[in-house]
């Protein structure tokens, strides 16, 4: 039967989002923006917080490549948004958030009345974090606005769009929308390759060199060049299976003569805050120009299509093969046998077990995190999510939903003071079938601010957290819910993976940090 409604605006707007890529949109119904949700089959996929809609929007983009989209409420409705809405603007995801404003109807210029929801300018929360705003008023207004708005998230380089829209504008009828700006295609390259200078080349992949990951793979080989990763580009064929952080691969970045970087990833995190070593000279490859410059300044930057510019390196004659191969390999041998490290690299390998195997997994901001997102083997170059850019708490468990919204099973790494911050969203796993494995570890409290607080010499103090029995707690919320040591975890995971149904599995253990966390960076030169 077809829906016997008028269609809205807000059908509208959906559809524009749906059609730009979004194939799943997140979000929270409240009395502002209850035109998004109706019987329809394009009715948003409700969660139970907006800062999940968002983190949701953000992991669906990260594991696609597309448009990942959000529609919230107005005043708290928006703002709850505004952290995931941070972390995809530190990481570059194409999302877009559309959250309604007071009714036009109430609202008057330049004055602050005590309507529901309201704030003197809600878009302006969200201005410094926001590739762009747009502010739409009537309803031929809106649909333009969102095409528009999904258009400048997907162009070079990308990043979130803010949009809101007054809710009695989104009850209207739908509109006459104008065409909008067209979907961005990658300009062609500047030149069809720099000419590297002589010496040894090591190639720096970031997050924009994911879409040309053949081609990169090809271009490194063809180099004789190791291929390190940034957090960003982990999972990238043919890349080294350690992060830069470890003493080894920054030994070998730092005797390299030439630094080809593509796709960006030189950030405080990947570089130690810009202190590891780095080659005389460097190259740069960007599909267009950094929103902001970068902290080292190339020698040669190039911007253009990732693809025609590597291609252009290719043509350039073949260099021999200059480091060991084994590098990485003896980097988590050393992690393997240390007793300091050994049960944290054993949770690397379980992860790996289902990571290697087609599974999607997505970190949060914990130690078990930092290891499995630094360390773990990967089913390819958006086998992973992780918050490292903004470093967001509590992004573990809501980024999930998103991924495992595209259909692929998904394993959410995370700690027992992250799973709090959004433990609701067992109910939306349960309730939407998401084929998600919620890995718990659990130390008890904050695990990394506890390290920080033994380093420094200072009592423990707000680090120590109560928390519930969890296995108990995913019964409540219908998940399957086990026990087990990191010993068991390889087969546990496995079997969780393959039933494909929301499943929390809990690991009781104290992990001694990586060395990609900030107060074990002074040891990477050890």
């Amino acid at each position: 039967m077809s829906d016997p409604r008028e269609r809205t605006v807000a059908d509208d707007v959906l559809e524009v989002l749906r059609d730009a890529g979004a194939g799943t949109v997140f979000g929270l119904p409240g009395v502002h923006n209850l035109a998004f949700f109706s019987t329809g089959p394009g009715s948003p996929t409700v969660v139970r917080h907006e800062q999940t809609a968002a983190y949701a929007a953000d992991g669906w983009a990260r594991r696609t490549g597309r448009l990942g989209a959000a529609v919230v409420t107005t005043g708290p409705g928006a703002t709850n948004a505004l952290t995931g809405f941070g972390e995809a603007a530190a990481a570059g995801s194409p999302v877009v958030l559309v959250a309604s404003e007071i009714p036009q109807r109430l609202r008057r210029t330049g004055r602050l009345r005590g309507v529901l929801h309201e704030s003197r300018d809600q878009a302006a929360v969200f201005a410094p974090l926001a590739k762009a705003v747009f502010t739409p008023r009537t309803a031929d207004e809106a649909a333009t606005a969102v095409r528009e708005a999904a258009a400048v998230a997907l162009a070079e380089p990308r990043g979130p769009v803010y949009v809101d829209v007054p809710a009695d504008v989104l009850a209207e009828p739908a509109g006459t929308p104008g065409p909008g700006r067209a979907t961005a295609v990658p300009a062609p390259a500047d030149s069809p390759g720099p000419e590297l200078p002589a010496g040894h080349v090591v190639v720096w992949a970031g997050p924009g060199a994911v879409g040309a990951a053949g081609e990169l793979a090809a271009t490194a080989a063809h180099l004789g060049a190791p291929l390190v990763t940034a957090f960003g580009a982990r999972g990238l064929p043919g890349a080294l299976a350690a992060p830069p952080h470890e003493p080894e691969i920054a030994g070998l970045v730092g005797s390299a003569d030439v630094l080809l970087v593509v796709g960006g990833g030189l950030d405080g995190m990947n570089t130690r805050n810009w202190t590891m070593p780095r080659p005389p000279v460097l190259v740069t490859v960007d599909a267009a120009p950094p929103a902001d410059p970068p902290e080292w300044e190339p020698d040669v930057a190039v911007t253009g299509d990732v693809a025609t510019v590597l291609a252009g390196l290719r043509a350039q004659p073949a260099r021999e093969r200059w480091w060991d191969t084994a590098v990485a390999d003896r980097v988590r041998d050393r992690l393997r046998a240390d007793p300091a490290t050994a049960e944290a690299f054993a949770l690397v390998e379980a992860v790996e077990t289902v990571g290697t195997a087609g599974a999607a997994v997505v970190c949060d901001m914990a130690v078990a995190g930092y290891w499995t997102g630094g360390y773990a083997r990967l089913s390819g170059p958006r086998g992973l999510a992780y918050p490292v850019g903004w470093g967001t708490l509590g992004f573990g468990l809501p980024a999930a939903v998103g991924v495992a919204a595209t259909g692929v099973p998904t394993v959410a790494v995370v700690g027992d003071g992250g799973l709090a911050m959004a433990v609701g969203e067992l109910a939306t796993l349960v309730q939407e079938r998401l084929p998600v494995v919620v890995l718990v570890v659990d130390d008890g409290g904050y695990g990394m601010l506890r390290y920080d607080q033994t380093r420094a010499g200072d009592p423990h103090a707000g680090v120590d957290l109560h928390g519930p029995d969890l296995v108990a707690l995913a019964g409540a919320y219908g998940l399957d819910g086990v026990g087990a040591t990191i010993g068991e975890l390889p087969g546990v995971l496995r079997d969780a993976v393959a039933a494909r149904r929301p499943c929390l599995v809990r690991v009781t253990a104290t992990l001694l940090p990586p060395r990609t966390t900030s107060p074990r960076w002074h040891e990477a030169t050890d």
